[in-house]
């Protein structure tokens, strides 16, 4: 290494190397002392920047082994041949090889799949476990019986395989999880390590039935203990055997202050006798009464590989919660279990001899069945046993054989409620201890194995595990230490055949997966477009290896497009391209066998441009396209039949005049350049005419693509200014034209073909219908005659004349009588249905007796309405949206309300899209105003102040076609393609639509379709098209539209005792300023019509609905917006009383009663009770009334959720908070302040029924269907933890009625 400084390198950035054999003090080398700063540069002898790299030691730092303090040294990054480098370095530069390549250690790890840390850590331990690990070898995959895809054992072979023989750093394990039965969501569940290992060797078990491996689990995992019973008068006992796979040791015992501080600590109070005394007694079957006994468990046996689980997970019964106790136990490396063998010689035979229990292995303690329970075999095949070699003394083996070895740690990092496992594991090849944490394999050392005891260096008291670290053991695993049992890992010159197959078998899938990789990394992957002679454009993806030459990547992409047969490989060529501008940048002449790689730049992870393949005829040449060219498309403009022609391509350079850009122009279109005026359009909608002969097409704005509009008439149309040109308003018309889709309703009087038309020819108006049943017009005509008609309209504004309606009235019939055109025909009336029918409305509010309400002549109403917008849209809860549902961009219907006054649209206007702006009062002098209640609720009327149609202020374009077949999604027969600006307002729009609907625009609704087929209500009448563009769909529904002040309102019946209370009426509309009678006046005939509901006036009620829950009752008096706020798409209850309304203040209170009667376990039906105040023993003094329960043993209770408050019968005698002591309804924990709360009511003294078990479950059934019915839940129930399984046939069976 190098050290480089210099007194001046500050000033000249010189790096001056330093001689470190020298023998020069720091200030000779031109180190400035005082205090002042010395810069170091560090480099090796090549130059190449240190790294912070860490010795052997250090690596568990990584590993997430809590604090650690290694020591690390600062030095340059290893060689290749450098002992502990893993050899794959070649530059700073990334590199795959070392994320890749296997760890220094030598060891492979696991990726981790999300959560999966657990099984990790599981399966690193198994695979150094020398004796699972070659068993697992030994056995012998037979492909013919089982699919490999779901067996356990053949994965599980197959992961250790490449464990041992990989040269990745880390491989992944979801072949093992696939063999589970597992799907992806498994990979997101935590689970606990020891749960897991049960769960895998029983899986095991299962699946290696019949075979060599069948009791490989029980020989090297199951030891056996004795749980017992002892009398301690007679000395008789009673046990039983039990086999174990793990021992689970307390922590900390249950109510203690203090935890275990070791394993042997731990394991003797796993052993240790409880005396059952006093009432815990035991019935001694020889003394044949409770005696005082001793009751335990002994080990009989360990297991070969002893598996200790520190039970570090509790329950907190303060405060109700899992909790993790970090407290230390320390555990050793070599554990002498023989202390806790069972060595007990104070029984004799006599004392000694028990019954059965009932266990597999119960029986009599005589010494012929301990010695044949326990037999020398027994202990050959399972580890360490009690040998009886007499019926008085019991022999152990020897100490030696009594030791473990510890060689597994499992570590838990977290809370109970979650955290990570690792696993510190030593390998018996060399000794070494190994931190396996998912991918990372590093080495680690006998002080990061202490580390994870747990606890603090404080004291071991209460609150030590609060502070403690939460990085600790949480399984051990021993071997025990027998150099006749102990094996050593198969080396691969060992494997039996089949693993050699299996190897050689997964390392040719390494290789092939490395080549592939390989590939992948020198591909080209970039966007290829292709303007298709039969699917128009279409995209796709290019991938190309970067050798291959653009002649090979052009047939490629011709293939991939799937032009063969349609255009030659001849006729297709590839070009840069970008597709944003729809620009062609350049063209590749000369270069068909350039490598793609040099074409592109190199390959990379994305491109800032794309590929198209260009087509062309036999008979064309394809032009080249050379960098720092502009793409420009050139439309023709028609003036005399007003049309604009499909776009010419031309290129051209920023630095060309308008001149020399004209007769380039005049070339392609063959247009003469001397009259040829030129529209540039900048950005959408912006037209700029290019008039400056010597200006550069860069100067006037041109970019990579353009778009110009070209015209070389003889007209004296460039005379006028441009913005007063035919061509300008054409141009203006085009950028502001908008393709929609009109579905037609199906109820309106005619169809499509059949609707007539009523010319409006200046201001005669006595023209009649043409459209008698035996008349009937084309739809050509009908076509015809609308463009004629708003030619006229458009004629009649320019010379300033106005239709002359009435005024409107303010206080109109809601439902307004209409006619069809037919039925007018037939009456000889001639009135026009675009303005005339209007003023046959306007004489039907003027008549007398039709003030105040809907007509008195039940044939005045319109016949044709729908009954509601919620049944037409499946009885969705909203049939137009607020503006906080669908943003102001998407809806014409969520902007803000505009000025009352008309807009004038004046052809001199600007090109931008015409809204009009609320700001524009500020100009009027007027106090600006945000929305309303009245204006969010989207009614603006369709007039403006003086009583003029807004819509006749000024004529844009309108056109309307039927629907071709093309346009399949709709039926044609119903459908209208209409062209129109989109700066018309939704008034004119509907006034434009009146004759192919039929009626007037004030008796059709306008719904916008999105893409999903949900349909929300236009209503904003002064708003413009501008939020919609081309081919939205539009569905027009018969009904009356809103005017101002007007609000769509939903009624809903309340049925406070049926199974469902709340049951949809109809559609309606209320008024600003309307009282609360007025509109039930106007509600009860239109419920006799629709609903076939004869109900009196004075029997009936109207109350606020907030979602099912009833709400204050509404007072005949009150003034809707005064009294009672309404807003868009109300709802409101109608309640049919049994008597007239008591309510007559607000100051009362109207409260929903039910009586609970336990005796018999029933709910009686809702009874209204109405209070004068708020007073509690009002409350109880009139549920006294009611149900003659004496006042003293009246105990009431509040309801809880949605109203009806159903609650099972079983639960509610114990869970309300019956007879709260309090004096007001007002205050907590009661709340009562408005009008259709729910209280519960019972007899004190009354006794609860009894019931039988069976009778108990027959309730519950019921009760339990009751609820599910009603939606109301049966009780809490909370979510529980996804249990661990394993599947042995592959998968979860799917249950349909589970969730």
């Amino acid at each position: 290494m190098e050290l480089a400084e210099n007194e001046f390198s500050r000033s000249l950035g010189l790096l001056v190397p330093l001689d470190y054999s020298s023998e020069m003090s720091l200030s000779d080398s031109g180190f400035e002392p005082g205090g002042k700063r010395n810069f170091l540069h560090l480099t090796d002898k090549d130059g190449e920047q240190p790294q912070i790299a860490s010795d052997e030691s250090g690596a568990a730092d990584s590993s997430g082994l809590g604090d650690s303090s290694q020591e690390r040294f600062i030095g340059p990054l290893l060689r290749d041949g450098t002992p502990g480098c893993s050899g794959d370095y070649s530059s700073p530069s990334y590199s795959y090889s070392s994320i890749l390549s296997k760890s220094e250690t030598g060891y492979v790890g696991l990726v981790n799949q999300a959560m999966t840390c657990y099984l990790n850590s599981l399966l690193q331990t198994l695979f150094m476990t020398p004796e699972f690990r070659n068993a697992l070898y030994n056995w012998e995959f037979e492909e013919l019986e089982e699919d490999p895809v779901t067996s356990i054992p053949y994965q599980l072979q197959r992961l250790f395989v490449l464990l041992q023989t990989s040269k990745k750093r880390a491989i992944e394990t979801t072949d093992v999880t696939r063999s589970f039965g597992w799907d992806s969501s498994e990979a997101w569940q935590q689970h606990d390590v020891q749960e897991l290992c049960r769960v895998m060797f029983d899986a095991l078990e299962q699946k290696w039935k019949q075979t060599e491996q069948a009791d490989l689990i029980n020989q090297l995992y199951q030891g056996k203990l004795k749980d017992y019973v002892r009398c301690l008068e007679c000395g008789y006992e009673s046990w039983r055997i039990d086999t174990y796979l793990d021992i689970p040791l307390v922590i900390r015992p249950f109510g203690a202050s203090q935890a275990y501080g070791s394993v042997e600590e731990a394991l003797q109070a796993f052993i240790q006798p409880e005396t059952l005394d006093g009432p815990n007694q035991y019935f001694c079957e020889r003394c044949k009464k409770k005696c005082d006994a001793r009751k335990g468990l002994r080990f009989l046996h360990f297991p070969y590989l002893l598996t200790l689980q520190l039970k570090r997970f509790d329950f907190d019964y303060t405060t109700m919660h899992r909790i993790k106790l970090n407290d230390r136990m320390t555990f050793p490396e070599e554990l002498d279990m023989s202390p806790f063998i069972d060595v007990d010689d104070e029984k004799s035979p006599q004392t000694e001899s028990c019954t059965d229990s009932g266990a597999e292995n119960e029986g009599s303690c005589h010494s012929d069945q301990m010695s044949n329970d326990f037999s020398t075999d027994d202990c050959v095949d399972e580890g360490i046993c009690l040998d009886s070699t007499s019926t008085t003394e019991r022999v152990l083996k020897p100490k030696s054989l009594m030791t473990f070895e510890l060689f597994s740690v499992m570590v838990h990092s977290g809370s109970a409620a979650g955290g990570h496992y690792y696993a510190c594991i030593k390998s018996f090849s060399d000794g070494q201890w190994y931190s396996f944490n998912d991918q990372h394999v590093s080495k680690i050392t006998q002080d990061d194995i202490r580390k994870t005891y747990g606890g603090s260096s404080g004291s071991r008291g209460y609150y030590s595990s609060a502070f403690a670290s939460s990085t600790n053991a949480y399984m051990l695993i021993y071997r025990l230490k027998d150099p006749s049992r102990n094996a050593k890992f198969l080396a691969v010159e060992d494997f039996p055949e089949h693993i050699k197959r299996l190897v050689q078998k997964e390392k040719e899938s390494e290789e092939q997966e490395k080549r592939q990789r390989e590939i992948e990394r020198n591909t080209c992957k970039i966007k290829l477009f292709c303007m298709h002679p039969v699917k128009m454009m279409i995209e796709s993806k290019l991938e190309v290896h970067k050798d291959k030459t653009l002649r090979e990547a052009t047939e490629m992409a011709y293939k991939l497009m799937e032009l063969e047969g349609v255009v030659s490989l001849d006729c297709c060529r590839l070009v840069k391209y970008d597709e944003f501008h729809e620009y062609l940048e350049r063209s590749y002449e000369g270069e068909e066998d350039t490598p793609m790689g040099l074409l592109l730049g190199g390959v990379k992870s994305s491109y800032m441009f794309d590929l198209l393949l260009e087509t062309r005829r036999p008979d064309q040449v394809f032009q080249p396209y050379k960098p720092g060219e502009v793409m420009v498309k050139v439309h023709v403009v028609d003036l005399k039949s007003e049309t604009i022609a499909p776009p010419v391509s031309v290129r051209a350079y920023l630095n060309q005049t308008i001149t020399e850009f004209k007769q380039l122009i005049a070339q392609a279109t063959e247009l003469s350049a001397e009259t040829m005026r030129v529209v540039l359009e900048r950005c959408y909608n912006d037209l700029r005419l290019l008039y400056v002969p010597n200006k550069t097409l860069k100067a006037e704005g041109f970019f990579r693509s353009n778009k110009v509009f070209v015209e070389s008439s003889e007209l004296t149309d460039h005379q006028v200014p441009f913005t007063d040109s035919l061509l300008w308003k054409l141009l203006d018309r085009h950028g502001n034209t908008i393709r929609l889709l009109v579905l037609l309703p199906e109820q309106s009087p005619g169809t499509l073909a059949n609707r007539t038309l009523c010319q409006k020819v200046g201001s005669d108006s006595d023209a009649s219908f043409e459209g008698s049943k035996g008349n009937r017009k084309s739809i050509e005509a009908i076509l015809e005659e609308s463009t004629e008609k708003l030619k006229n309209l458009s004629l009649q504004q320019q010379q300033g004349s106005s239709t002359s309606d009435s005024q409107k009235s303010s206080d109109a019939s809601d439902f307004e009588h209409i006619e069809s055109p037919t039925q007018e025909a037939d009456s000889n009336s001639s009135l026009c249905v675009a303005a005339d029918n209007r003023e046959l409305e306007n004489r039907i509010s003027a008549t007398p007796g039709s003030s105040g309400g809907a007509s008195s002549d039940p044939e005045n109403h319109f016949a044709c309405e729908e009954r509601s917008d919620s049944e037409v849209n499946n009885d969705r809860s909203t049939s137009s949206v607020d503006s906080d549902i669908l943003s102001s961009s998407h809806s014409s219907d969520t902007l803000c309300n505009a000025d009352s006054g008309p807009i004038q649209l004046a052809n001199g206007l600007d090109s931008h899209s015409i809204t009009s702006s609320r700001r524009s009062k500020a100009h009027e002098g007027k106090k600006e105003t945000w929305d309303t209640a009245e204006e969010d609720s989207g009614t603006d009327s369709e007039y403006d102040d003086n009583g003029k149609s807004k819509a006749e202020a000024q004529y844009l374009y309108f056109t309307a076609e039927p629907c071709s077949q093309d346009d399949a999604s709709w039926d044609s027969q119903k459908c209208l393609v209409v062209h129109v600006d989109k700066r018309i307002t939704l008034a004119a729009f509907k006034e434009n639509l009146e004759p192919y609907v039929g009626v007037t625009s004030t008796q059709f609704k306008v719904f916008r379709v999105y893409a999903n087929n949900q349909e929300f209500e236009s209503v904003r009448l002064n708003e413009t098209l501008s939020s919609f563009s081309d081919d939205n769909k539009i569905t027009i529904r018969l009904g009356r539209a809103l005017k101002k002040g007007e609000y769509r309102v939903k009624v809903y019946q309340l049925l406070v005792n049926e199974p469902e209370p709340c049951k949809f009426l109809v559609d309606t509309v209320f008024a600003k300023g309307m009282t609360v009678r007025q509109s039930k006046e106007e509600l009860l005939p239109q419920l006799k019509e629709q609903c076939k509901l004869d109900l009196s006036i004075d029997r009936v009620r109207l109350r606020k609905k907030t979602w099912k829950n009833p709400g204050t009752v509404f007072l005949d008096y009150h003034v809707y917006e005064e009294d009672i706020s309404i807003s868009s798409n109300w709802e409101v209850f109608l309640e049919v009383l049994d008597e007239p309304e008591k309510m007559k203040s607000m100051s009362q209170l109207a409260v929903l009663t039910r009586r609970w009667s336990p005796s018999t376990m029933k709910l009686g039906p809702f009874q209204e009770v109405i209070l004068e105040s708020s007073s509690v023993e009002e409350l109880k003094e009139k549920l006294s009334e009611i149900s003659d329960i004496p006042l003293e043993n009246l105990e009431f209770a509040k309801g809880r959720g949605t109203f009806p408050c159903d609650i099972s019968v079983l639960e509610i005698h114990q869970d309300l908070d019956w007879n709260p002591k309090v004096s007001t309804l007002n205050v907590w924990p009661l709340y009562i302040c408005d009008d259709g709360a729910v209280v519960f009511y019972r007899d004190g003294t009354e006794e609860p029924l009894e019931l039988s078990e069976d009778e108990r479950n027959e309730l519950m059934k019921k009760e339990s269907s009751r609820l599910l019915k009603t939606g109301h839940r049966v009780s809490y129930s909370p979510r529980k933890e996804k249990a661990l399984k394993i599947y042995l046939d592959g998968g979860p069976a799917k249950d349909p009625g589970q969730d």
